[in-house]
């Protein structure tokens, strides 16, 4: 910046020295008058340059030859002026280019070296990378060999010591890197070999190229494979198929079986009671002689929707006072316990509508014939409960506004747990049912009375006691009998 300065000095002083001698040089006196006056008016400077030059540089140069006398118009000692601004300074303030070049030579010197210490920079990280991934490898190569010799005999494990070389040298010197490439070397041929002689041929049968016909072999094994699981299948479904049929055909088997039992049961009964069995059609009862879950009665007939009912039936119980069962159970879809009759155990026996019980004063343990009638009415759900023409109990909110749904099953015998079916044997009647019929309304007490004497046989105007209602199943037997005459010698 000094050097720059200084340029700029000269080239200025310079220019008003040309400018003076171009005005001297024709000599008029309008010039002589100029620089007189210039020189009058900076007396300071020239007392300054005096005293730096000496005394006798003041005098000025010799006159030329031709020239004004100087007496006349003096002129400005010119050449001084020009050696004392410009010769100093030459020596002081270099030329504009001579700086640029040594500043342009410094800049390019600065250059060189950073372009040089990154390219150093560069190679120690080059360096350095690779020596981490010779590193690696060295780790992974010497897992790999510390695992295959560990399935070896001993006599190879311990064929020689490992030198360890990590801690030989300095990191970056040439013999350490060729005597690391050296052992890693060794340890590739050391693996490759202890493979090829050691390791079983058929564990690398994967990883061995495969014959032309290998491909076709495991493609006949699994077709042959599909093949026989398409065999076993369907012999698997024929076998379902004859279960199925065989089920259904000892379904039916067993129906057959069990008419012809009730064939000879009627025919027996016809022999040791004569012809007039079945006069009238509603003389016989139904007989279950044992408790289990497999002998009832059905009837045929559907019920309607019910509003009212009364349900009368002659019953003789024969459990030994250990509970009556159940002697009749109706059941519908969705509800299994649509109207049931029921005793278990010691509990009084019990009247279920819709799942609601009510329980009824009867009794019938001492094992004769009683006559059993029970009224009902959705109205308010009120109920009345008869034995033997006697009004026993009543009472109100059983099923209270609830109809009786129609189309549902009527089992005589067994307790219902789903339509139709899952009999418990805890839960069955063992005893006679006879004259069991069912009227849409609530039939009054002398009504009543009257079919429990005997006076006034009544049937019921929705289901009527009749042979060709009323199927036995599972043992249970049908035989002919008057209840009245019946009841009356018993």
């Amino acid at each position: 910046m000094l050097a720059f300065l200084g340029a700029v000095i000269c080239i200025i002083a310079s220019v008003p020295l040309a400018a003076s001698r171009a005005r001297a040089l024709p000599g008029g006196a309008d010039n002589a008058s100029a620089a007189s006056g210039a020189a009058a008016a900076s007396p300071g400077p020239q007392r300054s340059l005096s005293a730096l030059h000496g005394a006798g540089s003041s005098a000025g140069p010799p006159a030329l030859p031709g020239a004004p006398a100087a007496s006349a118009h003096p002129l400005p000692p010119l050449p001084l002026f020009s050696r004392f601004l410009c010769t100093p300074l030459a020596a002081a303030c270099p030329s504009g280019g001579e700086q640029g070049d040594a500043a342009l030579g410094e800049r390019e010197e600065l250059l060189l070296l950073q372009s040089t210490a990154d390219q150093l920079r560069q190679t120690a990280l080059q360096q350095e990378a690779r020596i981490r991934a010779d590193q690696d490898t060295i780790r992974e190569l010497t897992g790999k060999l510390g695992r295959c010799e560990s399935g070896l005999p001993r006599g190879l494990q311990d064929a020689g010591p490992r030198r360890d070389t990590m801690a030989d040298g300095p990191w970056d010197s040439p013999a350490l890197i060729l005597e690391l490439e050296d052992a890693v070397r060794a340890l590739r041929d050391r693996i490759d070999r202890i493979e090829q002689q050691e390791l079983p041929a058929h564990v690398n049968f994967s990883a061995a190229p495969a014959p032309a016909s290998a491909p076709a072999v495991p493609t006949a094994l699994h077709s042959k494979m599909d093949e026989l699981e398409g065999q076993l299948l369907a012999k698997v479904l024929a076998l379902e198929k004859e279960r199925v049929a065989l089920g259904h055909s000892s379904h039916r088997q067993r129906q057959e079986v069990e008419k012809e039992l009730d064939s000879l049961h009627d025919r027996i009964a016809e022999l040791e009671h004569g012809s007039s069995i079945y006069s009238p059609p509603d003389a016989f009862k139904i007989s279950i002689p044992i408790r289990n879950n497999y002998m009832y009665a059905r009837v045929r007939k559907a019920l309607p929707e019910l509003y009212a009912f009364t349900v009368c039936m002659w019953l003789r119980s024969r459990s030994g006072g250990t509970g009556q069962g159940t002697p009749f159970s109706y059941s519908v879809p969705g509800q299994a316990n649509e109207i049931v009759l029921l005793e278990s155990g010691h509990d009084p026996m019990e009247l279920l509508i819709n799942d609601k019980v009510a329980q009824l004063p009867l009794s019938l343990r001492d094992n004769g014939w009683h006559h059993i009638c029970i009224a009902w009415t959705t109205r308010d759900g009120l109920w009345s409960a008869y034995q033997d023409g006697e009004l026993r109990g009543s009472g109100e909110n059983l099923a209270a506004w609830h109809p009786i749904k129609p189309h549902g099953i009527l089992i005589l015998g067994q307790e219902q747990d789903t339509l139709g079916g899952r009999f418990d044997a805890t839960q069955a009647f063992v005893g006679d049912i006879a004259q069991f019929n069912l009227w849409d309304h609530a039939l009054t007490p002398a009504q009543v009375l009257g079919i429990a004497n005997c006076t006034a046989p009544l049937l019921g105007n929705v289901l009527p006691w009749g042979d060709k209602l009323v199927e036995a199943f599972g043992g249970a037997t049908k035989a002919a009998f008057d209840v009245c005459k019946g009841r009356a010698k018993a």
